[in-house]
């Protein structure tokens, strides 16, 4: 993993956590902001898959767990997806809240990938 990348990817996942939170507790329904934000993480997910299979290459190994930190990567990417699909079919304010949860856990997740590489 590189370390300005995962800050950043933590950092807007977190941003997107209060978006969403926000959104919830105002009570309203899964729009294009919350829904932006859930699509942003999600790719920038995906382009963590793809500096993680490069970054062996190039010499940066994990010095965990490989096998912890894929399946932390792979379940990381699967929740953003998984509830962002929920959101379009369950147009209430919980969604939001479900969004909002899912994003922090992802800035939890990638903190944890972060330490099993390091």
């Amino acid at each position: 993993m590189i370390l300005g990348y995962a800050i950043a990817l933590i950092s807007i996942a977190v941003v997107a956590a209060v978006v969403c939170l926000v959104a919830a507790l105002r009570k309203r329904s899964p729009d294009d902001i919350t829904m932006g934000a859930t699509l942003l993480v999600a790719l920038l997910l995906i382009a963590q898959v793809v500096i993680s299979i490069a970054a062996p290459f190039a010499g940066n190994r994990a010095a965990g767990d490989p096998l912890e930190f894929w399946m932390y990567l792979i379940v990381a990417l699967l929740l953003p997806l998984a509830a962002g699909f929920w959101a379009l079919i369950d147009r209430t304010r919980w969604a939001n809240m479900v969004l909002a949860v899912v994003h922090f856990s992802v800035a939890v997740m990638t903190y944890r990938m972060l330490v099993i590489w390091g």
